[in-house]
């Protein structure tokens, strides 16, 4: 019998294999959702920026997927695929990006701003690192409130790390030994600076040590790697072993964004292993152990690109805020307007 040990559990080839067709049809989902995104917004039908996680998609699934839905999630704008396991809907995510009234934001803020926060969800601040101390501040809320037993991820990008943000909120976290599972996605390029420009370590990880906390390394396109890092590291926090940061090794399969050719890139990058798509090594991963064959993977995808197809009309049919009639007030503080009848 296949077997997987973690910090808490032994997982048997059937849940191997689970694991592994559900983190697939999050990314195949993740990825065929940013396609659509990149043409709408060539077709000028979304305003504002459009961020592709191509090449990303192993370890923000992996994320996603390693929380519970009691937990706290940050991701950031590379994250469809955690987004998506962690609980967001598609329906979701293209109501934010088309500003619909009717969406989670209810079409008040920029189209990667988006969440909730209700069920954990957090919409992202765009300032590197600056979602570290805000998970921070939520773990350490529960801890007050005798909440046991949860965990906060938050997502970054190697660039983030060189902010002070990032080690402000790592070393705070070190100290209260809160549960936090820190995910950096080393693509090797802060928008279009190398990392031989952002860092002198050899190793990410090894940034850990200072702040007197446990690290782990994973290659972000091997989805199996993925799973079982994060798996293992959403447990060792969980159980009581303080933060917990993980650094994966990958490439930025596109530009920062749909503005951005990505020419500086350099192609022996794109040779390397660090080019490979992870989708496509996790496609391979099911066809070798026979979890899965192309013609069950081209349903999936069909099925797919139909319900974004459909969710796309339905939402360009929905209104957008009517900005001299919207109540502007924060969503979470409603209840405090004088002469809400429901705040009492």
């Amino acid at each position: 019998m296949l077997q997987v040990a973690t910090e808490s559990r032994v997982e048997t080839a059937d849940a191997i294999r689970e694991s592994h067709l559900a983190a697939f049809r999050f990314m195949l989902r993740a990825r065929l959702l940013d396609d659509k995104f990149a043409a709408l917004y060539r077709a000028n039908k979304i305003h504002g920026g459009v961020f592709l996680g191509r090449g990303q998609e192993a370890l923000s699934v992996a994320v996603g997927l390693s929380l519970n839905k009691t937990d706290i999630f940050a991701p950031l704008i590379r994250d469809q695929a955690g987004r998506l396991a962690f609980g967001e809907t598609i329906l979701d995510a293209i109501r934010t990006y088309l500003g619909s009234s009717l969406g989670p934001m209810r079409g008040r803020d920029g189209n990667v701003h988006r969440g909730n926060p209700h069920a954990g969800l957090l919409p992202m601040i765009s300032h590197l690192g600056a979602m570290v101390s805000v998970v921070n501040g939520m773990l350490f809320a529960r801890r007050l409130k005798k909440i046991t037993g949860t965990v906060g991820a938050a997502c970054l990008g190697e660039g983030a790390t060189s902010t002070g943000a990032f080690h402000e909120a790592l070393n705070q976290a070190a100290v209260e030994k809160l549960p936090l599972i820190l995910v950096v996605a080393n693509n090797q390029y802060a928008y279009s600076t190398p990392t031989n420009r952002q860092f002198a370590c050899d190793d990410l990880a090894d940034k850990a040590v200072g702040y007197g906390v446990e690290s782990h390394s994973v290659d972000g396109t091997d989805l199996t790697a993925c799973l079982h890092t994060l798996s293992s590291a959403v447990a060792r926090a969980r159980a009581g072993h303080g933060p917990q940061l993980v650094i994966a090794q990958l490439l930025r399969l596109c530009g920062h964004a749909e503005h951005d050719d990505a020419s500086y890139i350099d192609p022996k990058l794109k040779n390397s292993p660090l080019g490979r798509d992870c989708l496509k090594v996790a496609r391979e991963i099911l066809i070798r152990h026979k979890w899965a064959d192309h013609t069950q993977i081209t349903v999936w995808q069909n099925e797919t690109a139909r319900e974004i197809d459909e969710a796309v009309g339905q939402v360009l049919r929905e209104p957008t805020p009517n900005p001299f009639a919207e109540n502007w007030t924060a969503i979470s503080t409603e209840h405090l307007i004088e002469g809400n009848e429901s705040g009492g």
